[in-house]
């Protein structure tokens, strides 16, 4: 090749260079955030809908987050400085009252996160962001209301309510575990897969005389029964241990799917022919422990998304599961909540029948859903004494006048 041929060679190389680095310059820029989630400032619910319903509608207000204006102040003021971050200078940071409001609607409705990106002009990827911080934060700010009893007298206003409220003497608790189900994890083989065949994650909980949590174990694989999970947690081990003060000879109650033990009763088998006695210590058991029914049922009616299979990773669910505990708690316990109250099942000892509450009457929920009973032999002797006293208790110094009723 001459040298003149050279020369043209890499002049053309030059001026291919030129019309590529002309076209970069001249390629449209990609848009940071989209025009219409610019606008969320004053299109977004957060700024038009909410404000509307909290000065027009507040019975509205309440059923868009489940807890009214004042609580929602509230919480905010718990939570704000855990979920606040900077300005950059790419962006303005979402405000920590936004993605309150988008967590709380996620609880309350279950909506998927691309419903919550067109109604709060929030993008899905920062919601599946931010979301699991929230649920720290809530659960982080209400914990003092969903902490185990730690003294003696804590337990006795947990066992005076019982009797008081249930006719159970000596019982701090009733427990019961129950399948929150999710979508099929990846590469999680069947560690998730439950008998249902669904996929889950199992909250555990020991619940007071008033509907409340007072211990929660959640993220247990859905294959496993509540008598394993039982076995292998933290308050099984406390309670052995004798470190949570308990009352003497006080007892938690729990159904077919636990074992029995000293500290543990559970009714008498259905499978064989029962006594008036046992009838009436399995329809007094049976009386109590409704209250923990009660307490997922009202739960999962007041947070709808527990109503389907949650898309979110085990973890996530984790977090968001004891973000609502957390929050069935403090709506109880605070006072503050006097829109709207979930009913609970009622009794109607003059006739013997169970009204049942309002969360019974809704469509079935698909997202929670009753851990099988399994098989539980090898009782103790010791445990089945102290149930056989009980009922002996039922039937004498124990007994109510409409125990009967409720038996025929």
């Amino acid at each position: 090749m001459s040298s003149n041929e050279t020369i043209c060679a890499v002049l053309r190389v030059v001026e291919e260079i030129i019309k590529l680095k002309r076209h970069k310059k001249s390629k449209k820029k990609k848009i940071w955030v989209k025009n219409w989630i610019k606008r969320r400032n004053n299109l977004g619910a957060s700024n038009t809908l909410l404000k509307e319903l909290a000065v027009e509608d507040p019975r509205n207000y309440f059923n868009f987050l489940r807890i009214n204006e004042s609580m929602f102040n509230i919480l905010l003021g718990k939570v704000k400085d855990q979920i606040s971050k900077q300005d950059t200078a790419m962006r303005e940071a979402l405000t920590p009252r936004i993605k309150l409001e988008i967590a709380l609607r996620f609880l309350a409705t279950g909506d998927s996160y691309t419903s919550l990106q067109y109604l709060y002009r929030v993008s899905k990827s920062a919601i599946s962001e931010f979301m699991p911080d929230v649920f720290d934060a809530i659960f982080a700010g209400l914990k003092e209301f969903i902490q185990v009893p730690k003294t003696t007298n804590d337990w006795d206003s947990i066992v005076h309510g019982f009797n008081l409220s249930w006719n159970f003497p000596n019982c701090f608790g009733a427990i019961d575990g129950k399948h929150i189900i999710i979508e099929c994890p990846a590469n999680s083989g069947s560690n998730f897969y439950n008998y249902k065949g669904s996929f889950s994650i199992v909250l555990l909980a020991l619940v007071d005389h008033s509907y409340n949590f007072t211990c929660i174990d959640v993220g247990a694989y859905g294959s496993a029964s509540d008598g394993g999970i039982f076995s292998k947690c933290t308050l099984k081990k406390a309670i052995e241990e004798n470190q949570l003060n308990l009352p003497d000879e006080a007892v938690m109650l729990g159904d077919e799917a636990f074992p029995l033990t000293k500290y543990l009763m559970k009714p008498y088998p259905r499978r064989n022919i029962l006594t008036k006695k046992q009838k009436i210590y399995n329809y007094r058991h049976c009386r109590a422990r409704r209250i923990v029914e009660n307490s997922f049922g009202i739960l999962s009616s007041r947070f709808r998304v527990f109503r389907r299979p949650l898309r979110l990773l085990p973890s996530t669910v984790v977090k968001l599961v004891k973000a609502a505990c957390s929050l069935h708690n403090w709506i109880r316990k605070s006072g503050l909540n006097q829109t709207i109250e979930i009913i609970q099942d009622i009794e109607d000892l003059e006739n013997g029948i169970l009204i049942p509450g309002q969360w019974r009457k809704e469509p079935q929920s698909t997202g929670v859903i009753n851990i099988a009973a399994t098989s539980q032999r090898n009782y103790l002797n010791e445990a089945k004494d102290k149930r056989d006293s009980l009922a002996d208790y039922f039937m004498g110094e124990g007994a109510v006048t409409w125990q009967d009723r409720m038996i025929e």
